[in-house]
Formats: C-alpha cells, sequence, structure tokens
C-alpha cells in the first residue's frame, strides 16, 4: 500500500528532489529556478521548509543565491563541493560518464600515501587486518567486502582523519562497483597478490615498498576496470 502521508523531513524532502531535478536536467547549470511561491506549490512544501533546503543546495555548491535575484544552478561539476560528490553516489544511475574511472584515478593519488602512512604510523593495525586474506572468500562480494574494509583500515591507521572521512563518502557505493570489477577473475587473482604483497611490506615495517605496491595496483585496477566497463578517461 503507498503511503500518502507527508514527508515526516520535508526540507530533505525538497532538498533531494530538487538534486534529481537538476541531474535530470530539468534545471540543467545556468537555468534559473522558480520563484519561491510556484516552487514551494511544485513541492508541495511551504516557503520556509524550501528556504531551508535552498539554503543547503547552496552550501553545497548545486546553487547560487543572490538577494533580491532569481535562484541560479550552478553547474555542479565546477562549483560544486565534497557533499554533491556524495549525492552523485547515491543517485548512481546519474553519474556522469566515466565517472568511475575518474574515481579511480583519486584513488591512485591517494591511496599509495595513506597505505605509507599508515604502514609508518601504525603496521600492527594493518597487519592484523591483512592476515585475513589467507581466508578470504574466493566470490564478487568477499572480495569487494575485504576491499574496502582495507582501505578504511588504512585510512584510520594512517592517523590523518580527512583520508577516512573521504572514504566514507564512497561507502555502499565503493562495494557496489568493486563487486563488478571482482567479477573478474584476473582482478582478484591481481588482488589476492596485492594483499600478499602489502602484508609482506607491512611486516617489514617499510613503508616506501608499501607505497611503491600500492601505486602498482591502483594503476592496474584502472586499467582491469576499463577493459571490463569500456569506460576510458
Amino acid at each position: 500500500m503507498i503511503d500518502w502521508s507527508p514527508p515526516k523531513r520535508p526540507a530533505v524532502y525538497a532538498e533531494k528532489s530538487l538534486i534529481l531535478a537538476i541531474l535530470n536536467d530539468d534545471y540543467p547549470p545556468g537555468s534559473i529556478l522558480p520563484a519561491e511561491r510556484e516552487l514551494a506549490g511544485k513541492l508541495g512544501i511551504t516557503r520556509p521548509t524550501l528556504r531551508e533546503a535552498l539554503q543547503r543546495l547552496e552550501r553545497d555548491g548545486w546553487l547560487t543565491i543572490q538577494q533580491g535575484k532569481s535562484t541560479r544552478v550552478n553547474d555542479y561539476r565546477k562549483e560544486g563541493g565534497l557533499n554533491v560528490l556524495n549525492a552523485l553516489v547515491q543517485y548512481s544511475e546519474k553519474l556522469p560518464p566515466n565517472f568511475v574511472s575518474n574515481l579511480l584515478q583519486v584513488r591512485l593519488a591517494l591511496a599509495p600515501a595513506y597505505t605509507r602512512q599508515a604502514v609508518e604510523n601504525s603496521p600492527s593495525q594493518v597487519i592484523e587486518y591483512l592476515k585475513e586474506y589467507l581466508s578470504l572468500e574466493e566470490s564478487p562480494e568477499g572480495y569487494a567486502s575485504f576491499d574496502w574494509r582495507l582501505h578504511h583500515t588504512l585510512t584510520i591507521a594512517s592517523g590523518n582523519p580527512i583520508f577516512t572521512l573521504i572514504l566514507n563518502g564512497f561507502a555502499g557505493f565503493y562495494e557496489n562497483m568493486a563487486c563488478i570489477y571482482f567479477m573478474q577473475v584476473d582482478a582478484r587473482q591481481a588482488s589476492r597478490e596485492f594483499y600478499r604483497s602489502l602484508y609482506e611490506a607491512t611486516k617489514s615495517n617499510d613503508g616506501i615498498a608499501a607505497e611503491n605496491i600500492t601505486l602498482s595496483m591502483m594503476t592496474e585496477s584502472i586499467i582491469l576496470w576499463e577493459s571490463q566497463s569500456g569506460e576510458s578517461l
């Protein structure tokens, strides 16, 4: 049975509705939103609630609000912040072309750095997690879960919480994409060798070796993803 009751958090409902409208190009970058009264009526909310939602969207970079002027829709790809990135992940069916390949390029830039810091800062924490690879379930889901938790562990062990905050923005989405990636036998084999090599480097407390191993694996993962998905930069 459909629940026709009003949304419990109307500002959140309005925010999500407007994000979807922007992603659907109902309100493309550079366009002007309807007047508050009209827009509030379309959404079935009060004008104060609409203003709350608009302020959130302005904070994240979706909109530009100027006193006495119409509200303009920004080009979120150029003017948005991390919360825009998080929203794109939530609406994965609306992702821009080559989004995952671009995301993997960002991981390529970050992962070697936080891996080295993790090995140098807290090798015992990394070893404790990595030794689980020996009993890793041979399935896309098993690898996806293990890989997510590995990178999460590495960011925490690095001692830099910004790495963890960035990674957490992709929780759920990361594992969903990883399940597709790990359907390839070659991808699972490459990652198992990565876990083994990283485990050995960590036991030797060799941060530089861990960094280089991670750099090599992150580069290979981009090649494997693009060969499977057809995405390319």
